[in-house]
């Protein structure tokens, strides 16, 4: 068998037929949709996810059996059928029509393939392996692994893959916010990590996993924010100051962030701060503490039937201190979960004020220190001695505090 000529094919536009609507079409659909392709399937019958992708108007569907003149103006076919018979009758329709045609129930019948792939950024790696699949995704497996880890060389994007807005501003410098997760360094985006990798500059706050530091490239600027020497308004300012000093510079800056960069992180400050230089800036998302340190302790937010809401509040300001905005008599009232972050300092307070004005005593409560790490520890109480019971275990931050229901539907706190 000859070897495959690989080329990568550029479908923004251009329509690409697949016939069948099962599991396999399903798999393959979105890859199609990302590429730009204007896709039609012709089959009787589809699966939900390709059902809502024709509901979005991102799909067209031709409700009937696979006929010939189908191929008719398409530029690629994709057979997602498991009737060898039905299969043939496609891959001689685009045969006849010299459209190339990939087989999913038949490899060495198609005249084209669809590799293993993984994307990273602007980076796509398609694997064929002389057609074999197993082996085509573990080498696959391998690279992806490489490229998200940054061991295999060259994965960092050159500065003239930036976005060209991004370049366009201040000599292509940008400030990119990401979230590192609750703890875990594993539980860092993709795209995160991607960016991580990327940076000049990383201004990492306290709270980042040390793992993720451990990777960067040696000549990466780290600036260790929590040693930033100021009170914490001016802190801020600092940091500010830096991202914007290092973006004009023409640098790429990750400011890393425990958890969620816009959840009690201060990112918006930051985001105001560039766009008032002209910086431009990526928000990235992270996995927020408010739901992770819970969930590893096996406390659900919400459970049906037991709680159709959850709140999530800061407690670094205590509920009788004249700068709190938290209005904690209505979140005594309410019967869903509450969720606190940096509460642990004002606990006896928050405990006191929910019971003053009406929530109950026996109402289940937990704390989870340093949720999703090694050092991960979990106290289960009530909400009447929760603040004793934790004072006397010896938590310590960061940690989260759960109030309500959920608190026991899943069976003891580990």
């Amino acid at each position: 068998m000859t070897s495959p000529y690989p080329l990568a094919l550029l479908l923004r536009g251009r329509r690409v037929l697949v016939v069948g609507g099962g599991a396999v079409a399903t798999r393959r659909v979105p890859a199609l949709l990302d590429a730009g392709a204007l896709v039609e399937v012709v089959s009787p019958h589809l699966t939900p996810a390709l059902r809502a992708l024709v509901d979005a108007g991102k799909v067209r569907w031709s409700e009937r059996r696979f006929q010939a003149s189908d191929v008719d103006g398409a530029w690629l076919v994709q057979v997602a059928v498991d009737d060898p018979a039905a299969a043939a009758a496609v891959s001689a329709a685009a045969l006849e029509r010299r459209v190339f045609c990939v087989r999913a129930d038949d490899r060495h019948a198609a005249t084209a393939w669809t590799p293993a792939t993984t994307r990273h950024g602007p980076v796509t790696v398609a694997v064929t392996a002389g057609g074999d699949p197993p082996r085509a995704v573990v080498i696959r497996d391998a690279i992806r692994e490489g490229l998200l880890d940054g061991t295999l060389p060259g994965c960092a994007a050159p500065a003239a893959s930036l976005e060209a807005p991004a370049r366009e501003v201040l000599g292509g410098g940008r400030v990119v916010l990401v979230g590192a997760g609750p703890g875990d360094p594993e539980l860092i985006t993709v795209k995160g990590r991607r960016l991580l990798a990327e940076a000049d500059v990383v201004v990492a706050d306290r709270l980042v996993p040390g793992l993720l530091l451990d990777e960067l490239r040696p000549e990466v600027e780290l600036v260790d924010a929590s040693k930033i020497p100021y009170g914490p308004a001016k802190a801020q300012e600092e940091i500010n100051r830096i991202l914007v000093e290092r973006a004009v510079a023409g640098l790429m800056v990750v400011r890393l962030k425990g958890g969620d960069p816009y959840v009690f992180g201060r990112g918006g400050e930051e985001a105001i701060a560039c766009a008032e230089a002209g910086v431009p800036v990526t928000v990235v998302p992270g996995v927020t503490s408010s739901v992770a340190a819970p969930a590893v302790a096996g406390i659900p937010v919400t459970h049906r039937g037991v709680a159709h809401e959850f709140t999530v509040v800061s407690g670094h300001v205590a509920p009788d201190h004249p700068s709190s905005l938290v209005d904690w008599p209505a979140l005594a009232r309410m019967r869903g979960t509450l969720v606190v972050l940096m509460g642990l300092k004002n606990l006896p307070k928050i405990a006191a004020t929910l019971l003053a004005h009406g929530r109950a005593a026996e109402t289940p409560a937990a704390v989870v220190q340093e949720g999703t790490t090694g050092s991960q520890r979990s106290l289960r109480s009530t909400l009447a001695e929760v603040a004793a019971d934790t004072a006397e275990a010896g938590f310590r931050p960061p940690a989260i505090v759960v109030v309500g229901e959920v608190v026991g539907v899943l069976g003891p706190v580990s």
